[in-house]
């Protein structure tokens, strides 16, 4: 589709436009003769063209482009008028941060609007309505997109357009509520959607037909704790497990008719809605939540039972609870194989914070166990019963993961006295120890020791050259910048050296880490373009992908090599060359994501060249695959896998591919879970 072959009756100009567009993409623009060739190709008579073109503008994330993308929206083409309006919320990406002018913002909220007026396609409008909803930059303006939504959902009938409203009042909500609280007009018509759509004439029954405008809606709806009991007994009754799962969300408010969804959420068929039951207990403080956890322990799904050991670590008062604990953690049948030990990490966790007194008989074992995951436990347990001994011992690990959680316990149970732990760290070659040793060393009282080592791990940084190291150097440079100590002993800044040099801008929430993470960073510009090359594009323009993961099976992705090429072309060579065979899922989040793909098994050690972002219009539903980042440009070739829709990450997370079959294989994947290798499948 990309760079079809045209007849010999035919040009071939437009597929040599096609891959100048996205070369100039991947470089992001940095001169004008780049941006020449995309504003160029946006007026090309090849749709695939011009499309491309529109979408590259808008990835650009430049306000600046915004007159350049207007005229695309009086495109003949729906597909690219729809590109268009998508493109104009990517361009003021910042409207989030309030970085961008709201006159900007009026702007292009002016020109959606005069669109819907004349827009007869419905994929168009529902690009628009959802476009509306996260562009809003003040208040003032989320006061005006709500009018359109609320209007547009009165009348709006086709699935598509529907889909549109419901994703705008999603973002709308999530992104604009500490601004503006949706007025009872607005709650009424997102009510209304959470229910199930009655029979179309002349058309069965299908309760999957809006299944994404009711969960978004509902979204929505428990974003802005505005749920009231009728719609929480429809989202109860849904028949799909995601609303369901969205209804104990909802429920934890804690009226009387959330305690009965809580209860009746424990035995849902559905392990998503029995996990975010157990989770919802917790966040209401519902006096049944001990008995109920101790009884999920048993769930014949594993994840269900993590989550619910992990609750009990809130309940010291209960003797049926600390028993159940100190039953697993010494028995060694729970710590015997690589998928039998995570029962037994998530009790020694909770154990220390529910009966801390119980915990020190336990933690020897674990201190020296021969699988690294369950030392990295055993100091996250140390850190939580103050066991600065052991914190030290485990500082001194052999796997850098365990020498990370040791620190970052020792920086807070023994602060500054640890010091000479801290600098020892900075000696390691992993990322992690090293950001997590400078974050320790900062502000200590002992500079004379702490700055020689510091500026030598940021020198042997810089030497390697490598873009992933950006979250050591970053560390370093901030802790030597609080001791007013330069980078370099020279006097001068050493960072610009490396090939990527980072700086931390707004921060937002992420798929790569557990809390916030930077939204974008300040890089110097590098021609990547080599990477992009229509003989690869024309191979993989169908490719499939089949992961096998050992011990559990295999499942299929198909890759979006039309949505994202760049990232697309990265992991099929990266996969080709057996780069993933062998790494783990290092990171499971019930009910959010799995990631992995790391070489040091963690989230800062990945491919070394940055790759660049693609968001596109394909949303992070559940089985879509996306490049896990720390910030705009800094995906490391690391993946994560969407196990529940996640409207937050759209538009900020490249997704470049879907899970086709084999989503019961992902269900199953628990941390440290091996990739046995990654198959490319081209037609």
């Amino acid at each position: 589709m990309l760079l079809a072959v045209h007849s010999t009756a035919q040009t071939p100009r437009p597929a040599v436009t096609r891959l100048a567009v996205l070369q100039a993409e991947n470089r992001r623009a940095p001169a004008a003769r780049d941006l020449a060739v995309i504003r160029a190709a946006t007026h090309s008579d090849d749709p695939q063209t011009a499309r491309i073109a529109v979408r590259a503008l808008g990835r650009l994330e430049r306000p600046s482009l915004v007159a350049d993308i207007l005229p695309s929206l009086k495109h003949p083409l729906p597909e690219i008028r729809a590109e268009a309006a998508n493109a104009l919320g990517q361009s003021l990406e910042d409207t989030k941060s309030g970085a961008a002018s709201p006159t900007i913002a009026n702007t292009v909220i002016d020109a959606l609007i005069t669109r819907l007026s004349v827009e007869a396609e419905a994929s168009v409008r529902g690009a628009i309505f959802e476009t509306l909803g996260r562009t809003a930059a003040t208040a003032v303006h989320a006061e005006r997109v709500e009018a359109v939504l609320v209007d547009a959902a009165a009348r709006e009938a086709t699935n598509d357009g529907r889909l549109g409203i419901a994703s705008g009042f999603e973002a709308l909500v999530r992104l604009r509520r500490r601004e503006h609280a949706p007025q009872a007009a607005a709650i009424t018509a997102m009510r209304s959607m959470v229910s199930v759509s009655p029979p179309v004439a002349r058309r069965p029954f299908d309760p999957s037909r809006d299944v994404r405008v009711r969960r978004l809606a509902l979204e929505a709806l428990v974003t802005a704790d505005a749920v009231d009991d009728a719609t929480l007994g429809r989202a109860l009754d849904d028949p799909d497990p995601q609303v369901r799962r969205l209804a104990m969300r909802a429920a934890a408010a804690g009226s009387p008719a959330a305690t009965g969804a809580l209860t009746a959420g424990l035995t849902d068929p559905s392990s998503m809605v029995r996990i975010e039951a157990l989770r919802a207990m917790q966040s209401s403080r519902a006096a049944a939540l001990c008995s109920a956890a101790v009884t999920a322990a048993a769930d014949r799904d594993p994840q269900v039972a993590l989550v619910a050991l992990d609750q009990l670590a809130a309940c010291g008062a209960s003797p049926d609870a600390v028993a159940l604990l100190e039953r697993i953690v010494s028995d060694p049948a729970n710590v015997g194989s690589p998928r039998e030990w995570h029962r037994a990490a998530h009790a020694l966790v909770a154990l220390a914070g529910s009966s801390p007194d119980k915990l020190a008989a336990a933690l020897g074992p674990f201190a020296t166990s021969l699988i690294w995951q369950l030392r990295m436990y055993a100091a996250r347990a140390a850190t939580i019963v103050r066991d600065a001994m052991l914190l030290e011992k485990l500082a001194a690990d052999d796997e850098d993961n365990v020498r990370e959680a040791a620190i970052e316990g020792l920086a807070k149970v023994s602060g500054h006295s640890a010091d000479p732990v801290y600098v020892r760290q900075m000696n390691r070659t992993g990322y992690q120890i090293l950001r997590a040793a400078a974050a320790a060393l900062a502000g200590t009282p002992n500079p004379d020791a702490a700055v020689p080592a510091l500026r030598a791990a940021h020198e042997r940084l810089v030497a390697e050259g490598r873009d992933n190291s950006h979250d050591g150097r970053a560390a370093i440079e901030k802790t030597l910048t609080d001791l007013r100590a330069p980078a370099a002993a020279d006097g001068h800044a050493s960072s610009g050296a490396a090939r990527s040099p980072v700086t931390p801008a707004v921060a937002r929430s992420g798929a790569h880490t557990t809390g916030a993470a930077v939204r974008s960073v300040t890089r110097e510009p590098r021609d990547d373009s080599r990477d992009l090359n229509a003989d690869d594009l024309r191979r993989l323009a169908a490719a499939r992908a089949l992961v096998t993961m050992r011990g559990i099976g295999t499942f299929e992705l198909v890759l979006f090599t039309w949505e994202a090429p760049a990232s697309v072309l990265r992991f099929t060579r990266l996969a080709e060359a057996g780069y993933y065979n062998g790494l783990t899922f290092h990171r499971v989040v019930p009910n959010f994501v799995i990631q992995g793909g790391s070489p040091g098994a963690n989230e800062y050690i990945g491919d070394a060249t940055f790759m660049r972002d693609e968001v596109g219009q394909w949303p992070h539903v559940r089985g879509a695959v996306g490049i896990s980042t720390r910030g705009r440009d800094t995906g490391d070739a690391q993946i994560f896998i969407d196990l529940v829709d996640n409207p937050r990450l759209n538009h900020e997370y490249t997704v470049f591919a879907q899970v086709l079959n084999g989503m019961d294989v992902i269900d199953q994947v628990l941390e440290g879970d091996v990739i046995e290798k990654i198959e490319i499948v081209v037609k």
